[in-house]
């Protein structure tokens, strides 16, 4: 690729951005009590010099407060998965608030109880119990791991994404072993000390390191998203619930991003039996919301230690958790939203999607790959698509990744800002799809000269 040609292009593309949103930049020139400019500082990840300001959203569409409308294949980064206020869920946020009342009372709801049966339909664990993030989910889950182990560590894969749980932010450095993630901030400890690590699809990596005794669980996504989408080999899931069961381990399947393979996400898609199952944002429709699931044997295991305590001081809870507003998102996000039907609709557009880009990157030779999991798709800047996670941070490409944010934002469509990654939702239709189809082609033409 010509490198020069780029620049003068990412520099075009981000002039443009800043003529275009005036009030956006001036709104972030003003915000000076936020720490980073931004009310949380994952925003300023987004390409260019300041963050579009948000006015509205709808269904698949998002407004901002310079006049701008744009397609969103961004969703919150899966948090608006459903759409943007989808009509079930506003209805039901209203009806819990303004006509039941009580958003929050420390007190169950009937709600609960059809959520944990449709989470257990979907995904086949037996007990649920829930939270309002997907972070607090894995950290409940990887205590009850220990708690019931007996043992201190919890392995996860290189480049995995679990939120800011500080056990998950090591990776497999030079040497092959484990090492800090880069850009760790204020760590507790050494992760080392709480943590192991293997490259995602690598059976013989992870055998090492179960081998040691010290594993209280793997804790891991059955497939990589958020270093760019990286699946699984054929049998390596199967060869994880294995060598977990030889070595006494749990397995933890972390569905966040995940659940875009479908309905019951990876697990019910590839049938896969983890002892437990964390999910978060998109269950919720917007509003704060995870969960987490337990199989029945391992519940009972739990629930029958008298020296466990559960119930007040055991590190598995929150004051917030479980609360009456955020359980009625998502019975109705579950109930009405993202239904069975839903995800057959955003599976097909995000073929869709996946057949544009490849044709685009045919077209001009590319060596690029293009990745999808259900109704979430990816490309990367290599061929073919990376198998473990330090192979797709390898194939990062920041100012490649930029341009192509701007040029697409300046003409309409958002993308993830952390990556090239495109979601289809409820109200996403093949015109915008095969908008996205026309533009990203534009943009390889320019690239191309």
């Amino acid at each position: 690729m010509d490198r020069t040609r780029l620049h003068t292009l990412l520099a075009r593309e981000s002039a443009e951005a800043e003529r275009r949103n005036p009030r956006s930049r001036e709104a972030y020139a003003r915000a000076d009590h936020l720490f980073g400019r931004v009310p949380m500082t994952w925003m300023n990840k987004t390409a260019g010099a300041f963050p579009r300001y948000l006015e509205g959203a709808r269904g698949a569409r998002i407004s901002d407060i310079d006049g701008h409308e744009y397609i969103d294949f961004c969703l919150g980064d899966t948090g608006a998965m459903a759409g943007h206020s989808p009509a079930a869920v506003t209805e039901a946020v209203h009806h819990r608030t303004a006509g039941l009342g009580g958003a929050t009372a420390m007190l169950p709801t009937e709600d609960a109880e059809w959520v944990g049966a449709e989470l257990t339909r979907r995904f086949g664990l037996a007990r649920w119990s829930f939270s309002l993030t997907a972070t607090d989910a894995n950290r409940w889950a990887i205590r009850l791991a220990r708690a019931v182990t007996g043992r201190p560590k919890i392995l996860v894969n290189s480049y995995c994404y679990h939120g800011s749980v500080d056990e998950s932010l090591i990776v497999v450095g030079p040497d092959g072993h484990g090492t800090a993630r880069p850009g760790n901030v204020g760590a507790p400890c050494d992760v080392t000390l709480t943590s192991r690590v293997a490259e995602f699809n690598d059976l013989a990596g992870l055998e090492r390191e179960l081998a040691q005794g010290d594993v209280a669980a793997v804790l891991m996504e059955p497939a990589l998203t958020n270093i760019g989408i990286v699946l699984p080999d054929p049998g390596y899931l199967a060869g994880v619930r294995e060598l977990t069961s030889r070595y006494g381990t749990l397995l933890i399947n972390d569905e966040t991003h995940t659940f875009s393979a479908g309905p019951g996400g990876c697990t019910a898609a590839w049938d896969l039996e983890p002892d437990l199952l964390t999910i978060g944002k998109a269950i919720g429709g917007g509003i704060p919301a995870g969960a987490y699931g337990l199989s029945a044997g391992l519940a009972d295991r739990l629930l029958s230690r008298a020296d466990l305590d559960l119930v007040d001081m055991g590190g598995v809870g929150g004051t917030l958790a479980g609360n009456a507003l955020s359980v009625a998102a998502m019975r109705a996000t579950l109930e009405h939203v993202l239904t069975d039907e839903a995800f057959a609709r955003m599976s097909k557009l995000s073929e869709r999607f996946e057949a544009g880009v490849q044709a685009g990157i045919d077209a001009h030779r590319l060596p690029w790959s293009v990745s999808r999991l259900g109704a979430r798709t990816e490309y990367r800047f290599t061929s073919p698509a990376p198998r473990t996670g330090t192979e797709s941070a390898a194939a990062a490409d920041p100012e490649l990744e930029d341009f192509l944010h701007l040029y697409l934002a300046n003409r309409g469509i958002l993308l993830t800002p952390f990556h090239n990654m495109a979601l289809m939702c409820p109200d996403t239709t093949e015109q915008d799809v095969d908008t996205h189809t026309e533009v990203f082609a534009a943009a390889l033409a320019e690239l191309a000269g």
